[in-house]
């Protein structure tokens, strides 16, 4: 039988907002951490104001990212505020941060002035480019490090200007990297009760996608350029164009290409020496994409997929969000996992997608509102009702801490 949770128990300090952190500590909550969402006076999280789309007023995208958490508003550049999450930090396991590099150095709150305080504490940094080299100081977003990774060189369809990766990757595995991070360094403090800094950047969590691309390079020194859907190192394996929209397929040996012609019927092009092996393949995209596709438009998706499914060839619809969304392995998965929130109502969700047998995660709470956890935060490090009320009046904590104090 499932039993708790894996990570009931632990704590995380995660004062990161926009994407990478929070997506790290979603996943950490999911898995039973108790996540507290340290907010930044004068709205909290800038995600809480990116939209539209907005339900009720709140984000979509905050409510997807911030499940399971529990927020706090403390102004910690403030005397009392900074005490208060000092206090936090030492009842922590984990802190997430995505300030610029020296920011929280020089607020004392940086991995060498928490470690003196809590030896324990895994400490995890992300920013654009580290903490290290000529670019550490610059601001980094998605955008510029798909750029800087390269991956907009090769993303798009060939002579197209360049072409970003439509999902935020270099944020979302930097999130990823954390995530990795901070386990391997929870396991490391298990054995010997030892906390440590984690660094992770964008560019190179997005650079370290590019394996066939940086591995082609470094062997033969040519570079890679867009292919549009169809890959570096086998053929067919891309979209082809059906009667009513694209279908991917993918044999990328020859004993899946030779079940791929039999099964559309087109065995001359067995005999094609064009075709006759990967290399060949590889080598005339173009002319087999046409081949290709002069059989596959006379006939819609649903029937080369009933007919590649009978012949046991990989192939799949490329479906847009409601298909996906209304798509019956997706929702016998637990993948469409509904919440209800205090103001937006019921709301969906991605489901957890690394399904534990024995401690299985759980999206149990929708996200919090600015500050709703301040009181029972504060009452966690320690602080007495009346300390709390006295930090709520002098604009310290809570949704309408102050912005600017410093006292």
């Amino acid at each position: 039988m499932p039993g708790k949770q894996a990570l009931d128990g632990v704590t995380v300090l995660d004062c990161s907002q926009i994407l990478a952190g929070p997506f790290c500590s979603m996943h950490l909550s999911d898995m039973g951490a108790n996540v507290i969402k340290v907010e930044k006076p004068g709205g909290g999280d800038d995600t809480g104001r990116m939209g539209p789309p907005f339900i009720a007023g709140e984000s979509a995208g905050f409510i997807q990212l911030n499940r399971n958490k529990r927020s706090i508003v403390l102004n910690f550049r403030a005397n009392r505020g900074k005490n208060a999450f000092i206090r936090l930090a030492k009842k922590a396991d984990v802190l997430i941060e995505n300030y610029r590099p020296g920011t929280m150095d020089r607020l004392g709150l940086g991995y060498d002035d928490l470690n003196q305080l809590n030896p324990s504490l895994i400490y995890c940094s992300i920013s654009g480019f580290g903490r290290t080299g000529p670019y550490a100081k610059r601001a980094g977003f998605d955008l510029i490090a798909q750029g800087m990774s390269g991956i907009m060189s090769f993303n798009g369809m060939p002579d197209s200007p360049p072409v970003k990766v439509g999902v935020p990757l270099a944020d979302l595995n930097a999130g990823m990297f954390a995530l990795s991070g901070i386990l391997t360094a929870y396991v490391h403090r298990l054995k010997t009760g030892e906390g440590q800094h984690i660094e992770v950047s964008l560019l190179e969590s997005a650079l370290s996608y590019s394996v066939w691309e940086s591995s082609g390079y470094f062997a033969t020194g040519d570079i890679p350029g867009p292919l549009g859907s169809t890959h570096r190192l086998s053929a067919p394996y891309q979209a082809i164009r059906t009667a009513d929209g694209y279908l991917n397929i993918g044999a990328p040996n020859q004993a899946n290409w030779e079940r791929l012609v039999r099964a559309i019927g087109r065995e001359d092009l067995l005999a094609d020496n064009r075709f006759k092996d990967n290399p060949s393949r590889l080598g005339a995209k173009m002319e087999l994409n046409k081949e290709l596709e002069i059989t596959f438009v006379q006939h819609p998706r649903s029937y080369w997929m009933n007919v590649l499914e009978d012949a046991g060839v990989p192939a799949g619809p490329i479906l847009d969000m409601e298909e996906v969304w209304s798509n019956e392995q997706i929702q016998a998965r637990n993948m469409d996992v509904q919440l209800e929130h205090k103001t937006a109502g019921m709301v969906r969700n991605i489901g957890i997608v690394a399904k534990l047998s024995v401690t299985p995660g759980a999206i149990e709470k929708s996200s919090p509102l600015l500050g709703e956890h301040t009181d029972e935060i504060l009452e966690f490090a320690g602080y007495s009702q009346a300390q709390i009320e006295s930090l709520r009046a002098e604009g310290i904590a809570g949704p309408d801490a102050l912005i600017s104090r410093t006292g």
